[in-house]
């Protein structure tokens, strides 16, 4: 599957790369590497693609546009958790995190003495 294919099915599916990252079962930065030719989909990932060049639009699971979801809810989001597994496998990670956390406020109420 050659970049164009991968761009055209983008665009015939109506979908982001992150919707098609998602639906695939890669990341972001594969489908990138897809549509400019730094990669090419495995015979898996191809075999998929053409699955859902079948199913048309439908197949892709939109996600919400705006506002990333907050609270309890942010807790569904995959991006969250992508980000929550980088963090514990990477301490270097985690030490600056935590440096660019102390610009923000804590949304949790403060601790009872």
């Amino acid at each position: 599957m050659s970049p164009e294919d991968v761009q055209q099915l983008r665009d015939a599916l109506s979908c982001s790369i992150g919707e098609l990252a998602s639906a695939v079962g890669v990341d972001v930065k594969t489908v990138m590497a897809w549509e400019s030719g730094e990669l090419f989909p495995t015979k898996r990932h191809a075999l998929r693609l053409e699955t859902l060049k079948s199913q048309g639009p439908s197949a892709i699971q939109r996600r919400p546009r705006g506002k990333p979801p907050t609270g309890i809810a942010a807790l569904a989001e995959p991006r969250l958790w992508t980000l929550v597994r980088k963090l514990a496998a990477h301490p270097e990670l985690l030490r600056e995190a935590e440096k660019l956390a102390d610009n923000y406020d804590d949304p949790a109420p403060p601790a009872k003495p």
